[in-house]
Order: C-alpha cells, then structure tokens, then sequence
C-alpha cells in the first residue's frame, strides 16, 4: 500500500508535485456533496507553500498503488502554531464560488418538465463556458424520470438573483426521486486525470451481498445506536407552499403497535401535492425506525478490502458491544479513508437507512 498526494494547476494542467509530503491525511467522498481531504503538510516545505499549494487554483489527488482514489480543489492553506493544515473539497465545490451572471445559465434555461440531470450538466457546462472557468469536469449521460419546474412555474435562474451554481445542483438532487451524485476521479489512457460528476437514477450504488462489516472481524469502533423517542414519529405532517386554508399539505401515517407520536415537516419550497407526499412518506419510514447505527470505523479485513465499496451502497451491519446488538442493512452515505492510523490503514463508514429500492445503472 503505497500513497502519493500530487498538485497541479487548475488551468495550465502544470504538475506542480508528484509527491507532496502530507501528514496525517484523511480523505473521502460523500453522497450528494464534493467530499473533503485533511492533512498537513511537512514543516521542511513551508516557504514553498505558495508555489505547491496555492488555495483557490491548485488541485491536489490522492493516488493509491498507482490508481486515483481521490482529487479536488485546496481552499485552505494557513499556518496554525507549527503546522500547515491543508484543506481540499472535492469538484462541485468550485460552484459554491461562481454565480449565474447572465440568467439561465447563458440562455440554456428555462426549464419545463425537464430531467434535472440534464440542468446539472447545463449548470456545469454554464461555468466552464466563461474564461478562466474550464475545471474539465464532466458530468455522466445518466437520464432519469424525475421532472422539474412545470407550464406554470418553469425552472428559472434569475441573473438579478446572482444564483450560487452550487446551490442550484444541490437543489437538483434533493427531492425524493431525485437523481444522486458523487465526485471522482481517474488516470486515463494517457495518465491525465479525468474528473467527473457521477450521476445515478433511481440511486447511485447497490446492494451488496459480496461484503459484509460486523464487530470482530472488520469494525473496530462504532458509534452506538441511535434510539431517541424525540425523533421518532408514525405520523408526518408534511406542509408546503401557500398559507392559511390554501397550504399544501400531505399527511403519511401507519399503526405499529407503539405510541402515536407526529412530526410537523415545513416545506415551502414544495409546490407539488405529488411531491409532499414523497417527501412525507420518506420522513415517516425514517423517523419510524427503531434504531439506526450511523457511524462505523474498519480495517481492511478480506471480508471488505478498503475501497472494495462504493459511495450509494447497501451493505449488511452488525454490530455487538456492552450496548448494543444490532444487525442490518444500511447505506454508504460517506466514507473517510486515513492511510496512516495505529490500527493502520482504516476507514471510516457513515450510513444511513438502506431502506426499499430499484438498482439503476450509472453511465461510465
């Protein structure tokens, strides 16, 4: 197991380090955001910090026994005390920093019924049209059934409103049949990193029978099990756009032999009936859950080789300690990967609820 960290510039493709020597290194990517890498940077290159690293335009990756596991822009460079923290996002986070300045992205909106995948490309096609922008990230030709913006209310993107791009791709995928996205990152054919937005429909990831985490084996710490009557509920309320007498409103509920307790979900945003309902019925199964553990940390163990996963994947869990037995199916959410730990190369798991889904393909 053999890591390397490399920078280069963000517009000139200029190798910048081939083998940057960080330290105490954590990385990873998340469902639905850009991920993040940690780390710091050996004192003994401090005056090159500039030259290495410059926040806002170097890219750094994390290539693992010659294949990129992880890349994305460093926004953060600042000594503290005797050390240099580096801070890295991964692609969607350059969005977070550019605006919608001409209105509908360039002329490409408004939207009508439109596949949200296709917005997201559009967005990213938007800022890399403009000078100075061109990351070359691309964005898969995943298509999916979910529709946004209708005859009446199209999609827009207001110049006047100085729209956050990366506001509007996270808009995109928070919905209930939304598509997912991740961020990653590969050497070609020619050893040029491609950097690319996954997209999947119905989900990203998929059940996995191949690979298993329990205690004893491969997990060597969790979080315990969340069980608090304060978020549970049988009953959401699911409220949307309007006021008074003419608020949507959608109301998902079922018996299951506990004590009835309800939850009020404010959504104004929300301006289809359809959609309320989705939203309200994904709330209810979540908060009727008896319990849920949401954090693990893993060796490499050959029941789960790190890496052996992907973001979006059901796997099975199963956890025993003074507090808790538990067994179960749940998603990969998000994962940190530290190569240097006492325990050696680890992996930490946060998870969600596995809950019921069809499998899509993700296009390459």
């Amino acid at each position: 197991m053999t890591y390397r960290y490399l920078t280069q510039h963000a517009l000139t493709g200029q190798w910048l380090s081939t083998d940057l020597p960080l330290s105490g290194v954590e990385f990873g990517p998340d469902l639905n955001g850009p991920g993040a890498l940690r780390g710091h940077l050996a004192p003994r290159l401090a005056h090159l910090r500039e030259e290495l690293v410059d926040p806002g335009t170097t890219l750094l990756y994390v290539e693992r026994d010659g294949l990129l596991r992880w890349g994305g822009i460093i926004w953060r460079a600042e000594p503290e005390g005797n050390e240099l923290p580096i801070e890295v996002a991964g692609w969607t986070s350059y969005f977070q920093h550019r605006r919608d300045l001409d209105g509908e992205l360039g002329g490409r909106g408004p939207y009508v019924r439109e596949d949200p995948c296709r917005i997201i490309r559009d967005v990213v096609a938007y800022a890399q049209s403009v000078p100075d922008g061109d990351l070359g990230i691309t964005v898969d030709a995943t298509v999916s059934a979910a529709k946004v913006g209708t005859p009446a209310e199209p999609w827009h993107s207001h110049w006047w409103e100085r729209p956050v791009l990366g506001d509007q791709i996270d808009d995109l995928v928070r919905g209930p049949d939304a598509p997912d996205y991740t961020c990653t990152v590969w050497w070609d054919t020619d050893r040029r990193p491609v950097r690319r937005i996954q997209l999947g429909y119905p989900r990203l990831g998929r059940r996995r029978t191949d690979i298993a985490f329990a205690t004893g084996m491969n997990i060597i710490r969790s979080v315990p099990v969340a069980k608090s009557g304060d978020d549970a509920a049988q009953v959401v309320i699911a409220t949307g756009a309007g006021e008074g007498r003419s608020q949507l409103r959608a109301v998902d509920a079922v018996r299951n032999g506990r004590l009835r307790l309800e939850h009020v979900l404010e959504l104004p945003e929300v301006r289809s009936t359809q959609v309320l309902a989705q939203r309200a019925k994904a709330e209810r199964l979540w908060r009727q859950a008896p319990g849920s553990v949401e954090e693990i940390t893993v060796r490499d163990h050959p029941a789960s080789p790190i890496g052996s996963w992907q973001i979006g994947d059901d796997v099975q869990v199963s956890v025993r300690d003074q507090w808790t037995n538990w067994s179960g199916w749940c998603r990969i959410t998000g994962y940190t990967i530290r190569p240097d730990t006492p325990e050696g190369e680890t992996a930490t798991l946060r998870l969600g609820p596995a809950g019921s889904f069809q499998y899509g393909t993700t296009a390459t």
